[in-house]
C-alpha cells in the first residue's frame, strides 16, 4: 500500500514575500491574483525566487463499466480513439501543450482496447475498462493500489527530468458520472443537483443517468454499511474505488506525489477538479499545491470548487477534458513568477514608496 508524505508549506517565509511583493513598484495588491498565485508559488518552492521549469502534462486513459449503462451520449470507442489521434498531435490538448511548452505523456491507464502497438502511448493497462459500479466496486482493491502506484511513477518520471510543475488531464467515457458521485458524497450534496448533461445528454438522457447513479449509490451505501472502517481515510478510499476510473485514481496517485514532493499541481475541469477533492479527503495538506484553472460548465463544477474555497484562474466555458482549461491558465502562473523575479522594485527604480 502507498502511503503519502504530505505537508502543510512552512509559512515562515509569509512575511519576507508579502515584503517583496509589496515593495515591486505598484501600487499595494494592484496585480490581484498575480500576487496570490507568487505567494502560493514561493511558498510551495521555500524561495522568494521561484521558478517554472519543464512543466508535465500527464495524459491519462481509461474505460468505465458504467458506460454500459447509457449514461453518457458518446460511445465509449471514443475513448481509444481520441487516445489515437492524440499522438498524432490533432487533439485540443496536443495544441495547448505546444503553445505552452509541455511536455506530453499519453498514458494507457486502462482504455478498452489494444494500444500496445501505439508506441507514443505509454502502456500502464490496468485491464480493459472498470467493472460497472451499478453491479457492485468498479476495481478492485488491488486495482486501486495499482492505479494510485502507477500514477505516482509517472510524477516521478517527470520529477527526474527536472519537472516542478505537473498538469493533469483525462480522457474516458462516462467519467462524469463518478465524478458527479464523488462531488455527493464527499461534499454531502444530493446527487440530482451533482449531475449534468456530460458530453451533452438531453433532459431525457440526463433523467436516465440521475436513475442509474442514484441506483448505484444506493447499492454502495448498503454495501459500505456492512464493512468496518478503522478511519475515515479507509472509507474514503473505498468510496474512491468503488466508483472511480482507473484514469482517475492514476489522476489522484499523481496529484498526491506530486504534492509529496513540493511540486505545483495544475487542475482541470469538473473531472480532475473531483480527482483533487478525492485527494483531498484523503490528505488535506494538498490543496497547498493545487492550482485550479478553470471552471467550466458542467453542472456543479463551481459548487464543487467551492468545497476546497478554491478559485479558478479562468472561466471560459470549456468542458473538453484532457487537461485544456488548466493548460489555458499556464500563462498566468507563468506571470506570477515573471512578476516577483522580474519586476524592479521602489528602491532600485527610484520611486518614492507612497504606502
Amino acid at each position: 500500500m502507498q502511503q503519502f508524505n504530505i505537508q502543510p508549506v512552512d509559512l515562515r517565509l509569509s512575511e519576507a514575500i508579502e515584503q517583496k511583493i509589496d515593495n515591486l513598484n505598484k501600487p499595494k495588491g494592484s496585480l490581484g491574483r498575480l500576487e496570490t498565485l507568487a505567494r502560493q508559488i514561493c511558498l510551495v518552492q521555500q524561495t522568494l525566487s521561484p521558478t517554472l521549469s519543464h512543466p508535465c502534462h500527464l495524459l491519462l486513459g481509461g474505460d468505465h463499466g458504467i458506460e454500459h449503462e447509457g449514461v453518457s451520449v458518446s460511445p465509449r470507442e471514443v475513448t481509444w480513439q481520441q487516445m489515437v489521434n492524440f499522438t498524432h498531435g490533432g487533439g485540443g490538448v496536443n495544441m495547448f501543450c505546444r503553445q505552452h511548452g509541455f511536455e506530453l505523456h499519453i498514458v494507457d491507464m486502462g482504455v478498452d482496447h489494444d494500444l500496445s502497438a501505439v508506441e507514443s502511448i505509454e502502456n500502464r493497462k490496468i485491464a480493459r475498462g472498470t467493472a460497472n459500479f451499478l453491479q457492485g466496486p468498479a476495481m478492485t482493491e488491488q486495482q486501486y493500489w495499482q492505479a494510485i502506484e502507477t500514477g505516482a511513477s509517472l510524477v516521478d518520471s517527470c520529477a527526474h527530468e527536472g519537472c516542478n510543475i505537473v498538469c493533469i488531464g483525462e480522457m474516458g467515457i462516462g467519467n462524469t458520472s463518478p465524478s458527479s458521485i464523488w462531488m455527493s458524497l464527499f461534499g454531502n450534496i444530493p446527487l440530482n443537483e451533482c449531475i449534468g448533461a456530460g458530453a451533452g445528454l438531453n433532459d431525457e438522457g440526463i433523467r436516465h443517468k440521475c436513475q442509474v447513479l442514484q441506483e448505484a449509490v444506493e447499492r454502495y451505501l448498503k454495501t459500505n454499511k456492512t464493512i468496518s472502517y478503522k478511519d475515515e481515510q479507509e472509507n474514503t478510499r473505498y468510496a474512491i474505488r468503488y466508483f472511480g476510473g482507473f484514469e482517475m485514481v492514476g489522476a489522484i496517485g499523481a496529484m498526491l506525489r506530486a504534492a509529496e514532493r513540493q511540486m505545483l499541481v495544475m487542475v482541470d475541469g469538473f473531472i480532475m477538479t473531483a480527482c483533487m477533492l478525492a485527494a483531498s479527503r484523503l490528505y488535506p495538506a494538498i490543496l497547498d499545491y493545487a492550482i485550479f484553472g478553470h471552471c467550466g460548465d458542467e453542472s456543479g463544477h463551481q459548487r464543487m470548487l467551492a468545497l476546497m474555497n478554491a478559485e479558478p484562474l479562468l472561466h471560459l466555458g470549456l468542458r473538453l477534458g484532457e487537461g485544456t482549461g488548466a493548460l489555458c491558465a499556464y500563462p498566468i502562473i507563468e506571470s506570477a513568477v515573471r512578476m516577483i523575479n522580474e519586476m524592479n522594485n521602489f528602491d532600485h527604480a527610484n520611486i518614492t514608496k507612497y504606502f
